[in-house]
């Protein structure tokens, strides 16, 4: 009986053994676990199986892997998908609208027990969606601290409520004074409110106030589109913090951020380029 197409390809790569490309110059990556350059995957409902698949290849370049929404509540593989992302060195987190949800309820101790229980390290704390006031958010951080790592987003989801620059960064160092890791600066799915305007472009002035708000733990910018990830890394490095990748979007973010894309050529050059002198 002949081999099978699986088995060929599997012979095939041990025999010629590749090693990683490694011969041109490229901007400096920081390693995983990274506290600069995170890449934030937002997983829609993925299965198991895709997972098995995918992580192999991807697990390197990805940091945070929010199961979005309430997609976690409703995925009976949950505990098998967060033990799997665990086992390849990625942070599983739950939704911030799901969080806001339980607590509208009455019911966010319950959520935060279920949480711990199926296996998730992080958990993301969020006021955009149900109104939630400050002071519950942040007592919802302090809470959530003490069993997880907490992910803390700025920003509503309704693309008529205001965005102020100086709100948003008090609201930042707010939330990781109450013991949020990381802030996360909203941008949604669709990229089109927050950081954003209704046509995607990027709000350049909420960005720099964040950028500078806490340097030493920089925030997270979701990023759903390629155009939004070239502006940040073109604006702010190849290690600026990434929000929202879609899962089939990992790689090619990673190959933009090394200055291997149209979008983003000519970085490593850019980075060793003299300064002038003052």
């Amino acid at each position: 009986m002949g081999e099978s197409e699986d088995e060929a390809r599997a012979a095939a790569v041990r025999m010629h053994d590749v090693t990683p490309a490694d011969f041109l110059e490229l901007p400096a990556r920081t390693a995983k676990p990274r506290a600069t350059g995170l890449t934030h995957v937002l997983d829609k409902g993925a299965s198991v199986g895709e997972l098995s698949a995918r992580l192999p290849a991807i697990a390197g370049y990805a940091d945070l892997w929010k199961l979005g929404w309430g997609t976690a509540y409703v995925d009976p593989s949950v505990a098998e998908k967060i033990g799997l992302l665990t086992a390849h060195g990625v942070i599983a987190c739950s939704g911030g609208t799901l969080l806001e949800i339980a607590w509208a309820q009455g019911r966010a101790d319950e959520l935060m027990a279920w949480a711990a229980d199926v296996g998730f390290p992080a958990i993301e704390v969020s006021n955009g969606v149900v109104g939630m006031p400050i002071t519950e958010k942040r007592r919802l951080i302090e809470k959530a601290a003490a069993r997880f790592e907490v992910l803390a987003e700025v920003g509503s989801k309704d693309p008529a409520a205001p965005v102020s620059a100086e709100q948003w960064m008090t609201e930042v160092l707010g939330d990781i004074a109450a013991g949020a890791r990381w802030a996360i600066a909203e941008g949604r799915e669709s990229g089109t409110v927050g950081l954003y305007d209704r046509d995607g472009s990027v709000r350049a002035s909420i960005v720099q106030a964040l950028a500078e708000a806490a340097p030493e733990r920089p925030v997270i910018f979701e990023a759903p589109r390629k155009d939004q990830q070239a502006w940040f890394i073109r604006s702010l490095g190849t290690n600026v913090s990434l929000g929202n990748v879609p899962i089939e979007d990992i790689l090619s973010l990673e190959a933009m951020r090394l200055g291997l894309r149209a979008d983003t050529a000519g970085l490593a050059e850019r980075d060793r380029a003299p300064t002038a002198p003052s």
